[in-house]
């Protein structure tokens, strides 16, 4: 039998392509696996693989070198006792975070010591959150015992990398339990809608096999051993079953994915999902993150306010002018003594306050500015420098050229660099101090006392700094005017002013300052400590004895921001709005900066309104709004993550229903879950295809979720881009993206489908009507060869070369987005396509068979040499009709299967006779019945495109 020869061949394709991604992973597996690590036992070091590590170790990791398992920091070659890790990989983060050692241990004299001591770890089960860890260290041979609080900072997470000194750490966690391994959810494997499709035209079809052979047993007359003879129909006509289409599809994505790859115009472009390049074709609601996306999240200084005055990019010189002020009449007081006016100033505190001068107030925020904050400066070794100890003694001019500053967020760079242009610089910080360079060159040094860092929950972060010239003790704080406008002072100008910064799409922090006593700081720190080493709600505690410091602070000033838009945003969002895309921003950000991103970037086109959904907390209140929404049209909506989850809870259907009518719609203060979750909301409501762009770690959930997931990789590391389907460069390449690869490759996959499904169907047909005129005889019309040929050499080549094709030049598709709406409604293979592809092929297949019975002479092996020649030139010639553009190479495959075919007919001797092929006969009959196959259809196409031209049709004439 020779189907199975067949099916045989397609499923070894399948499989081979499987086995070899399996094999990769294998591969990149063991190699993670089998890298050494160094592992201190009371022998000295030994080597031991990173899969034979177990919970207990003690192991050093060396510079540049990946942490093999989630460990507690015990000591550093560093002297701080600190060192900084790269957590990219990890939480989509690219910049460094410090990490401390345990102190117990980083002040034993020796490595060696770490086995004369007796200590344990306690932590806690294994969790999600890499950014929590509660823990203790206990050190039980001294007297009293030592007891130390862990916290995340003396954690070291597996798959970081250590960017500084040498570390030694004692493993905690270990293969599934760490936290890298507990954050993968197991991505779904998406399946394209052409794929559901396809599928649902294979079961019609297998539907018509059951029924085409009953209806042959049934005219047979049930003669004899009839269940027999219905598998052998079964088995004749499974032709009619398109095996060979998902290796045809699967080809034909891979050669699109390779397209898209190779494209000049979206550079850097990776097609990581081979399976799904169709689906850039059907989309309608794009769901983009707004930092980093639309945005270049490169932050740049534009405003800073102090409440009387305000000052702009052209009125920074003004504030140099003030800060070299304030530090030369300091240095002109003291003679040139930094420990200037000490008892006036104390003296001075108690009093009330006297309105101070512009010029101090600027001062004192600039300096807030500058102390306020976790960024490092960090300096590039010059080449042909002492090693790293000896050249830190050599080296304390701190020169400008090298350095560069790490932070958690290029805010905080943004503002540290601002501080150093205006004339205040940071030139040193470690984990105890802070020193800061003024204008004339004398360096300030701050001991730091706490730090306390910056949470979602929060959204405020805070220093408490002690000045070494004066000992005077301040807290420095700032956040964002939500969470700081009940901290500090009365005041009638910060909510106003933060609103007018947002409207110029600003990033806003507010900035305060509180003067501690020793005697206040010295209470704080003993319930601060007390708190942090409590087991139960340490966070809570922790974070209540905060808040006892968190009042009537003094307010200093307000900053703003700019995140830059990305190059080419507004042309993509507004060809995108042209293709009959709806376009969705969910970001985490401020409500007043989204909307400003949102009109700045064209989201919201100029003429439209804008509604801003109030906040509601109670199901009668989502009702008012909901109501009031409705009353509006065409106005894009703008509504807070939390009245989304009220809305959601009591009213799902309604919102989505009005927010689906929305030309655009903003959610801001979007948690990542909370992204995902809108995004499955979108696919169940409107059953329209979702695709989901982002770049950072925060955007992985969302981009999974996604029917269509594209990655950019951003500031924010490669984490979306790694998870993501499609990951790009930059935003712009989204547009080509989808109107040029995303159409040609569903155009392209629809025609080769249903060509495959033609080429089974007609072949069906012959064996069909010739069983029926042979007596209903279950004997196969082509035998062995003819057939695994028919499928592969003769008629592959030219079907698969439909890959090639194209119905719109690629520049007159970007010139006419509206093109991408037809795509939507997914009439390139629907019902009626395939139904007309069955009356071809059954239309083909009974002229083929019926015009060689009639004309075949004696030899019933003429009439296979006739049909069977037919029948190939029949495909051809329809591959040829279908194509719309031409390429050399479709004229190639044309060529190469006919010569592939007259080659091998001197072979076939045992199906044709070779003197009979030869004859004039052979040659008019073949092609009478060729022309009566094929005309009526050229004829029916050329009337078609005269009569109702496609849209496409009528730009490129």
């Amino acid at each position: 039998m020779e189907v199975p020869l067949h099916q045989g061949f397609v499923l070894a394709v399948t499989i081979t392509r499987e086995a070899i991604d399996e094999f990769r992973r294998f591969q990149r597996d063991k190699e993670v696996n089998s890298q050494l690590y160094s592992k201190l036992t009371i022998r000295g070091k030994v080597q031991v693989k990173s899969s034979d590590i177990q919970v207990g170790d003690l192991i050093i990791v060396e510079k540049n070198q990946r942490v093999p398992s989630d460990m507690v920091f015990l000591r550093t070659s560093e002297k701080a006792g600190s060192c900084f890790i790269r957590t990219d990989q990890l939480d989509g983060e690219t910049d460094w975070k410090l990490k401390v050692a345990v102190s117990c241990t980083q002040r034993l004299p020796a490595l060696g010591d770490l086995f004369s001591i007796n200590a344990y770890v306690y932590a806690q089960k294994p969790q999600l959150d890499i950014h929590s860890f509660e823990g203790t260290f206990t050190r039980e041979d001294s007297d009293p015992p030592i007891h130390e609080s862990l916290s995340i900072e003396n954690t070291l997470w597996a798959g970081t990398v250590v960017a500084s000194g040498t570390v030694i750490g004692v493993v905690i966690y270990t293969g599934k339990e760490t936290r890298s391994v507990m954050n993968t959810s197991n991505p779904k494997s998406k399946a394209g809608l052409l794929d559901l499709e396809l599928n649902q035209l294979t079961k019609a079809l297998f539907l018509a096999l059951v029924a085409l052979s009953v209806v042959m047993v049934t005219l047979q007359g049930f003669v004899g051993p009839w269940y027999r003879n219905l598998l052998r129909f079964l088995l004749l006509f499974s032709y009619i079953i398109p095996i060979s289409l998902r290796v045809n599809l699967d080809m034909g994505k891979a050669a699109y994915g390779w397209m898209i790859m190779r494209d000049e115009s979206i550079p850097g472009t990776v097609v990581r999902t081979s399976t799904i390049p169709e689906e850039l074709g059907r989309l309608v609601y794009l769901l983009t993150d707004k930092t980093g996306t639309l945005t270049q999240n490169e932050m740049v200084f534009k405003r800073l306010h102090l409440g009387t005055v305000s000052y702009g990019p052209d009125t920074m010189d003004e504030i140099q002018n003030h800060v070299v002020d304030s530090y030369s009449q300091t240095h002109s007081q003291a003679g040139g003594n930094t420990t200037s006016s000490t008892p006036p100033r104390k003296a001075q505190s108690s009093a009330p306050k006297v309105r101070k001068s512009v010029s101090s107030r600027v001062h004192e925020a600039v300096k807030a500015v500058a102390l306020c904050h976790n960024v490092t400066p960090v300096y590039e070794s010059r080449a042909g420098a002492a090693t790293d100890a000896e050249f830190a003694e050599v080296d304390q001019d701190f020169s400008d050229e090298n350095r560069t500053y790490q932070a958690s967020s290029p805010d905080e760079v943004a503002l540290v660099q601002w501080t150093e242009s205006v004339g205040l610089t940071l030139v040193n910080r470690d984990l105890t101090s802070m020193q800061l360079r003024t204008p004339s060159g004398q360096v300030l040094t701050y001991c730091l006392l706490q730090t306390f860092p910056f949470t979602s929950e929060s959204k405020r972060m805070g220093v408490i700094v002690r000045d070494e010239s004066t000992a005077e003790i301040t807290f420095y704080m700032k956040g964002a005017d939500t969470a700081m406008s009940t901290i500090v002072q009365y005041n009638d100008w910060l909510e106003e002013e933060c609103g007018n910064m947002a409207r110029e799409g600003l990033r806003t922090l507010v900035v305060a300052k509180k003067a501690l006593t020793e005697e206040q700081y010295q209470d704080f720190e003993s319930r601060y400590n007390q708190a942090r080493l409590s087991l139960h709600d340490r966070a809570l505690k922790v974070a209540a004895v905060v808040e006892s410091l968190e009042r009537e602070m003094e307010l200093l000033c307000l900053t703003g921001v700019e995140d830059q838009l990305q190059a080419g945003v507004r042309p993509t969002l507004e060809m995108l709005r042209n293709a009959g895309i709806k376009i969705w921003m969910l970001t985490g950000d401020k409500l007043e900066t989204a909307t400003c991103i949102a009109k700045s970037s064209h989201l919201v086109s100029r003429t439209q309104d804008t509604h801003i959904f109030r906040p509601v907390t109670s199901r009668g209140e989502a009702h008012l709004e909901l109501n009031a929404f409705r009353r509006k049209h065409d106005c894009a909506l703008v509504i807070s993550g939390d009245s989304l989850e009220v809305c959601l809870k009591y009213y799902e259907h309604e919102f989505m229903e009005l927010a689906c009518q929305c030309p655009a719609v903003v959610c801001c203060r979007c948690s990542p879950t909370q992204k995902a979750r809108i995004v499955s909301l979108l696919r169940q409501h409107t059953g329209r295809r979702t695709c989901a762009i982002g770049d950072g770690g925060n955007d992985v959930s969302m981009i999974q979720a996604a029917d269509c997931g594209i990655g950019i990789e951003g500031k924010e590391g490669r984490q979306a881009s790694l998870a993501a389907d499609f990951s790009i460069t930059q935003f712009r390449h989204v547009g080509r993206l989808l109107v040029v690869h995303g159409r040609s490759s569903y155009k392209r996959s629809a025609a080769l489908g249903q060509f495959v499904m033609h080429r089974g169907l007609i072949i069906s047909t012959m064996q069909a009507v010739f069983s029926s005129v042979f007596y209903f005889a279950s004997v196969p019309l082509y035998q062995g060869f003819l057939m695994v040929g028919y499928a592969t050499v003769y008629t592959m080549f030219p079907v698969f070369s439909l890959v090639l094709d194209e119905d719109v030049r690629p520049d007159t598709a970007m010139l006419y987005p509206e093109l991408y709406k037809d795509l939507t409604k997914g009439r390139s293979l629907s019902f009626k396509t395939f139904l007309v592809w069955v009356l071809i092929s059954v239309y083909q297949g009974g002229i083929l068979m019926y015009g060689a019975l009639v004309l075949f002479e004696s030899e019933f092996v003429h009439v296979v040499a006739i049909s069977f020649t037919a029948l190939i030139l029949t495909e051809l010639l329809m591959v040829a009709l279908t194509v719309r553009t031409w390429h050399w190479l479709m004229v190639v495959a044309q060529f190469l299967s006919l010569g592939c075919y007259v080659a091998s007919l001197a072979f076939l001797n045992e199906y044709f006779d070779v003197a009979f092929i030869t004859t004039v006969t052979f040659v008019w009959k073949v092609s009478a019945i060729t022309v009566v196959s094929c005309l009526p259809l050229y004829t029916l196409k050329f009337l078609r495109r005269k009569l109702s031209p496609p849209s496409y049709s009528k730009l490129t004439s």
